[in-house]
């Protein structure tokens, strides 16, 4: 099959099943979403196989650690997608709810309703259970999907995307409400994102070349999941003991994921003292320490960070550390460097603290956390589509409500204007 002939079958195939899913019933879309987690299971051995393929092709073609790591389905982490795609079908239903009510022009009630988007397009790299993530939330909110996973997981992905189709047909939903695009050719992208006649929205989730790309040649509405430039500022009032407890968990704990720090900002207050705890720590963790000339000193091992540091996502067990002057040199820094992903501050001090969550302008910010909590599953989504770094409808962790828009219900009597 030629690209134009499979993005014109896949865009065919997705308004109908769009249709067909927005008007089904709530239970109708929980059942659906429970037989696909039964057919997913069913399959399990199958699917770890196929994924032990990608991830032996992966080492062959010399994929970064991190790159391995979000690849990977085996031990537990097919049992947590099973259980996260059972997790979104308990969930309350978006769809239907009354936003607002108002009275408008001759005393007539109006309400504001949440409703499905419709086709929902997801360029992804890397992680397989994407594909179940954005499936599921998709069909729980009552939109038809159409999937682009990267070449590096491909055999995972239709694993997946079969079982998942299987199993909602099986509960009569139109299979076609899930659809895997099977051309890894490149070019095809440019051609799926000029249909905006048959897509609503666009999510990429993937590098930044991934979403400078989506976003260069998409004529669909693109909904940003871009790098993530994390930064926790550790303030001259914070506690030393809970500033490593964060520090550890938000590079350490899984470094090659988005919502991992990538800058440590010290106050040059406390540096003198914290610097050397902080190097035995990062030593003891395995992590490689890139530091500004002020900070060298106190770090013994640490290379010098270059200007391009600042501003790179390692996606590794690499920490660049700046000794900052105070809050407003923190804030600055973030607004620089930062990707306006997740930021946080550590320190006692409340108005310190308030002042970085007020003016610090990323999609998620933090006191007294690890960044790590930016997911889905943390903030009670069940799973999410991406995680936004837009301005517009939506930012942050992407659950049920944000796959909805919204439409106003005017009921009347026969008024007229």
């Amino acid at each position: 099959m030629s690209i134009d002939t499979h993005v014109a079958d896949l865009c065919a195939r997705g308004r109908p099943a769009a249709r067909a899913v927005a008007v089904l019933p709530d239970a109708a879309r929980q059942r659906a979403l429970l037989a696909a987690a039964d057919a997913i299971l069913a399959q399990a051995e199958a699917i770890r196989a196929a994924n032990a393929r990608d991830v032996e092709q992966g080492r062959k073609d010399g994929l970064s650690g991190a790159m391995l790591d979000r690849l990977r389905l085996d031990g537990p982490r097919l049992d947590g997608v099973i259980a996260d795609l059972r997790a979104v079908a308990a969930l309350p239903d978006p769809v239907g709810a009354v936003l607002e009510r108002r009275t408008i022009a001759q005393g007539m009630p109006a309400e504001k309703v949440a409703i499905p988007i419709g086709v929902v397009a997801i360029i992804f790299e890397s992680r397989p259970n994407v594909t179940v993530d954005a499936a599921a939330l998709c069909l729980r909110s009552g939109n038809a999907c159409i999937l682009r996973g990267g070449k590096e997981a491909v055999h995972s992905n239709r694993a997946l995307a079969e079982a998942f189709r299987a199993g909602i047909a099986a509960a009569g939903v139109p299979a076609d409400a899930v659809q895997l695009v099977q051309e890894q050719d490149r070019a095809l992208i440019a051609r799926l994102l000029a249909r905006d006649d048959a897509i609503d929205i666009v999510v990429p989730r993937g590098g930044e070349a991934l979403i400078r790309a989506v976003v260069e040649c998409s004529r669909v509405p693109v909904i940003k999941h871009d790098k993530g430039v994390c930064s926790l500022y550790v303030h001259a009032a914070a506690d030393a003991e809970m500033a490593m407890r964060c520090i550890v968990n938000a590079k350490c704990q899984r470094p090659g994921v988005c919502n991992a720090i990538e800058n440590l900002l010290v106050d040059a207050a406390i540096a003198p003292r914290f610097l050397p705890l902080l190097a035995a720590e990062m030593a003891k963790q395995g992590v490689e320490l890139r530091a500004d000339a002020a900070a060298l000193p106190s770090l013994p091992g640490a290379k010098p960070a270059s200007e391009a540091d600042w501003s790179t996502e390692y996606l590794a067990l690499i920490l660049a550390v700046k000794t900052v002057s105070g809050l407003d040199e923190a804030i600055a820094f973030i607004a620089r460097h930062g990707s306006q992903h997740s930021d946080g501050i550590i320190t006692a001090d409340r108005t310190a603290a308030e002042r970085f969550l007020r003016e610090v302008d990323s999609a998620c910010v933090y006191h007294n956390a690890s960044t790590r909590f930016t997911d889905g599953g943390q903030f009670g989504f069940g799973a999410e589509v991406g995680i936004s770094t837009n301005r517009l409808h939506a930012r942050g962790p992407m659950g049920l409500r944000e796959l909805c828009t919204y439409k106003w219900v005017v009921r009347g009597g026969g008024n007229v204007r």
